[in-house]
């Protein structure tokens, strides 16, 4: 089970080096790529005042995270967890 939803493309620098973060901590996620599904990028423009930004982490709560940190994502999955 995914921890969140990542949204990328393929040519994001920021979005490579996070999901290899993320993979090295064994911590799950949904990847979506933007440009193969368009209807995503709506939902990263929503989280982004109009915007285009990757990567946007969307979690379960329904909250978003621009380009965060490890540290950010380990933080925001801890506090969901309770």
């Amino acid at each position: 089970m995914s921890s969140f939803t990542m949204y990328t493309t393929p040519w994001c620098g920021y979005c490579h080096r996070l999901k290899g973060q993320l993979d090295r901590e064994g911590i799950t996620y949904e990847l979506v790529d933007i440009e193969q599904h368009p209807e995503a990028a709506a939902i990263v423009e929503s989280a982004n005042n109009g915007n285009q930004t990757v990567p946007t982490l969307v979690y379960p709560d329904g909250t978003a995270m621009t380009n965060p940190s490890l540290r950010q994502v380990k933080e925001k999955l801890a506090a969901l967890a309770g």
